[in-house]
C-alpha cells in the first residue's frame, strides 16, 4: 500500500511539473523546454540605391510587382492607386478615389491588387493590370497596413493586433497580438509579407518591426532613422514620417519610403554596429515643425 501511495505521489508531481513546463505564457508563446525567449535583434538598414520618389504622395501602402511600384496613397479628396517607375518616381497610371475615402493599406493577390480604406470600412478590389475595380470587401475595423504572403492577407488597424483574413471572402480567419519583449506595441502601419516574416512600420517613428507571423513575437528591430536630410525632414512636415515597405524577392532587399519623402530607398537589413547608439523610437525634432 505504501509503495502504491508513493507511485501515485510521483506521477502527480511528474504531471505537475509537465503542465508547469508546457503552459503558454500571457503572450502565447510556448514555455516547455525554453527559459526565455531569444533576445530582440537590433538591425539597421543598408542603403544599396536612392530612388526619386514623389513628395506630394501620402503613402499609406507599397509593393514591387514586375519591376514597378504600386503605391496607396491617402488624405480625404487626394487619396489614389497608382503605378510608378521605380527608377524615375514617374506616375504611371493612376485611379483616384472618391473623397469620401481615405486611401490606405495595399496588397497584391493573383492578379488583384486590395486597397484598404481608413474608416470608411471597405476594401477596393482591382485589376493589376488595368486598375479596373472588380469588387469591395467588407471589413468591421479601421483599415491601415495590408499584405498577402501567398496564402493569407494580413490587416493592421493602428492597435497592437494584426488580421489574417481569408484570400477570397476576406473574412477574419485569426488575430495576433504583437508583443514586443511582453509588452503590446500599439500604432502598428504600413505592413510587408517577407517569407516567414511580417515587416510593420510603427506610426510616428523611424522604426520598423520584423515579426513572427506565427506568434506574433518581435524578432528584430530596425532602426531607420537618418535616410533623410534634416531639410527634407522639415519639408516632409509632422506627419511626413516613415511609412512604406515593398520586399525585392529576386534580389532579397526592400524599398522603404514616407509620407511625403522625396526618395525611395533599396537598403538590407543588416546588424547595427556595436559602436552605433541606439536611437529612441521618436527621434528628436530636428527643426521647428509647428507650421505643419
Amino acid at each position: 500500500m505504501k509503495r502504491f501511495a508513493l507511485c501515485l505521489l510521483c506521477l502527480l508531481l511528474v504531471g505537475t511539473l509537465i503542465v508547469a513546463n508546457g503552459r503558454s505564457s500571457a503572450n502565447g508563446l510556448s514555455l516547455f523546454g525554453t527559459a526565455a525567449a531569444s533576445p530582440v535583434e537590433r538591425l539597421v538598414p543598408k542603403v544599396l540605391a536612392v530612388r526619386p520618389h514623389d513628395k506630394l504622395a501620402f503613402t499609406e501602402g507599397l509593393l514591387l510587382h514586375a519591376g514597378a511600384l504600386y503605391e496607396s496613397t491617402g488624405y480625404y479628396g487626394q487619396s489614389t492607386l497608382r503605378k510608378v517607375d521605380l527608377q524615375t518616381g514617374k506616375v504611371l497610371q493612376q485611379v483616384p478615389l472618391q473623397s469620401i475615402y481615405f486611401g490606405e493599406g495595399l496588397a497584391l493577390a493573383g492578379n488583384r491588387l486590395v486597397q484598404l480604406t481608413w474608416r470608411e470600412q471597405a476594401a477596393f478590389v482591382y485589376d493589376v493590370d488595368t486598375f479596373a475595380l472588380l469588387g469591395t470587401f467588407a471589413y468591421f475595423n479601421e483599415g491601415w497596413g495590408l499584405c498577402f504572403d501567398g496564402s493569407q492577407f494580413f490587416q493592421t488597424d493602428g492597435s497592437h493586433n494584426i488580421t489574417a483574413r481569408d484570400p477570397k471572402t476576406f473574412q477574419v480567419i485569426r488575430q495576433l497580438a504583437i508583443q514586443y519583449d511582453g509588452s503590446f506595441v500599439e500604432s502598428l502601419n504600413e505592413l510587408e509579407c517577407a517569407g516567414d516574416s511580417l515587416y510593420a512600420n510603427v506610426w510616428h517613428t523611424d522604426h520598423i518591426l520584423r515579426i513572427d507571423k506565427q506568434t506574433g513575437r518581435v524578432i528584430a528591430e530596425i532602426d531607420a532613422s537618418g535616410l533623410l536630410a534634416p531639410k527634407e525632414t522639415c519639408e516632409a512636415g509632422t506627419e511626413g514620417v516613415l511609412n512604406g515597405i515593398a520586399y525585392d524577392a529576386q534580389r532579397d532587399t526592400f524599398w522603404i519610403t514616407g509620407k511625403l519623402w522625396p526618395w525611395i530607398f533599396e537598403v538590407r537589413f543588416v546588424p547595427r554596429p556595436p559602436t552605433q547608439p541606439v536611437q529612441p523610437a521618436i527621434s528628436p525634432t530636428p527643426c521647428d515643425r509647428s507650421g505643419g
